[in-house]
């Protein structure tokens, strides 16, 4: 069997969780496991441009990941697993809110640089840290955030009570954090500065943070939503040399750019790890969903490996927007077991959600797959999908681009300055033959199509003013 069929194990980690503050004593022991039944603590694990298939649980050969292929092994592989855009703060915030990135007013990267910024996140977006919050969880937030520099879409505004991470799109620097010479970093709303590698330092406050919550009485525990969101195996490519030094002698002869993605990963993978281990020594195991998934697919030309899926980052063809996506819950999801239904990033909202307890929003694109989950037998929903990427730049210079899904039909529009693409996934996965011109009223039909979707979008702004035309002063973030 090629490794490339080697899928991976979509697992959400999942355990009922503490629930609300009980009288310790022996008569209320009973009461508090039913309540901790109903109600997970919930571990969401997102890396950042970790192609489908750079990890060992997916047969790829040059790269170790003992902690992600525990989580497939313990959990369920959901093998067609999407990001809702091909780049980062998209996906993000559809992960966050349920909804198409360009009905959150993301359809593209947010920047410091504003003019060069292309999405800016709704204010009224419900979000899902702050449904659980005020449902009774705990809510924590340690890594990226890429959703906002300023009040009122900082971490802390929407709906997360601890968050100590970035604020930015990417650090030029893993070591001192900087960004075009600013300082992201945050403690909440204050500026920090910590010592030491980001890949660490999220794993080290991920980690306390669990271990933090042993330390309270049985009674206080309420279950906790804890987003650890890494940046690596975003580029810069730059491991701890140690790690670098170990991927080089064990795979001789590999590439330099190959072998530094190859350590980012495996560094990163360490630190998941030990927030595992974390979970195992304070108890909490048992009664945590986790989820594992990254934000877009890899970077080709870092050497990143996206499967037999053609494209990458930034592209709307598979390899773009496929990506790791597995769900662990002892208590509730069969360890190495697979789906096959096709799901997306801003599906884990109402998914969580629904596994919480609580109810959801009245209008949000995304689907639960709890039952799913838990059965493997729930039908795949027949729906309609839609992707969607904005940027600046010499190609595309402030347009957006789209891919829309009908059945096993996808149509591609991956350049503004070219045409439209159609393929049928069923007969041609890896997207080699672009039928646009032998079916044309099929393509048609689906251009109307995904014209609706993007107008649909084009209802929700996507920058936080209108300006004036002409000279304006300069600010702090650009």
């Amino acid at each position: 069997m090629s490794r490339w069929l080697l899928f991976p194990l979509l697992v959400v980690a999942s355990v009922a969780a503490a629930g609300p503050a009980v009288p310790a004593p022996a008569s209320a022991k009973a009461g508090l496991a039913v309540e901790r039944a109903k109600r997970p603590n919930i571990l969401l694990i997102v890396s950042d441009d970790q192609g489908r298939g750079d990890y060992s649980a997916f047969g790829t050969p040059d790269v170790r990941t003992p902690a992600i292929d525990r989580l497939y092994r313990e959990g369920r592989d959901f093998t067609n697993f999407y990001a809702n855009s091909p780049v980062c703060s998209p996906t993000r915030a559809a992960l966050l809110t349920g909804l198409y990135p360009d009905r959150t007013g993301v359809p593209g990267v947010i920047r410091q640089n504003r003019r060069d910024s292309w999405g800016y996140l709704r204010h009224d977006a419900t979000m899902l840290p702050a449904l659980l919050r005020k449902a009774g969880y705990a809510t924590a937030m340690v890594g990226k955030w890429h959703l906002g520099y300023e009040a009122p879409n900082l971490p802390n505004d929407r709906g997360f009570k601890f968050f100590r991470g970035f604020l930015g799109d990417m650090m030029d620097d893993y070591v001192t954090h900087v960004r075009e010479g600013a300082n992201w970093m945050r403690s909440d709303k204050r500026e920090i500065d910590p010592k030491g590698h980001a890949t660490d330092l999220f794993t080290d406050w991920a980690s306390n943070y669990l271990r933090s919550r042993d330390k309270r009485p049985l009674g206080d525990r309420r279950p906790f939503f804890l987003y650890l969101a890494y940046n690596a195996p975003h580029n810069p490519l730059q491991p701890p040399d140690d790690w670098l030094e170990r991927v080089q002698r064990r795979e001789p002869g590999i590439d330099r750019e190959r072998a530094r993605l190859v350590a980012l990963i495996e560094h990163m993978d360490d630190g998941i790890g030990r927030v595992l281990q974390a979970l195992d020594d304070t108890g909490e195991a048992r009664n945590t969903l986790i989820v594992f998934t990254s934000d877009n697919g890899g970077l080709l030309n870092v050497g990143a490996r996206n499967g037999p899926w053609r494209g990458g980052k930034g592209q709307l063809y598979e390899g773009g927007i496929r990506v790791p996506g597995v769900v662990r819950w002892p208590m509730a999801v069969p360890p190495s077991s697979r789906s096959e239904r096709v799901t997306l990033s801003m599906d884990l909202f109402p998914t969580l959600l629904e596994a919480a307890g609580v109810p959801l929003p009245e209008e949000i694109d995304g689907q639960s797959f709890l039952s799913e989950m838990k059965s493997n037998t729930a039908p795949d929903p027949e729906r309609e999908l839609y992707w969607v990427r904005r940027e600046g730049g010499q190609v595309q210079g402030g347009r957006a681009i789209e891919a829309l899904r009908r059945g096993p039909w996808k149509l591609i529009h991956n350049n503004p300055n070219a045409p439209r693409e159609l393929y049928n996934l069923e007969r041609d996965p890896y997207e080699k033959e672009n039928l646009g011109t032998r079916e044309p009223e099929k393509l048609r039909e689906l251009t109307l199509a995904i014209q609706a979707h993007m107008q649909r979008g084009g209802e929700v702004p996507w920058q936080s003013a209108p300006r004036p035309m002409g000279k304006r002063k300069r600010t702090p973030r650009d």
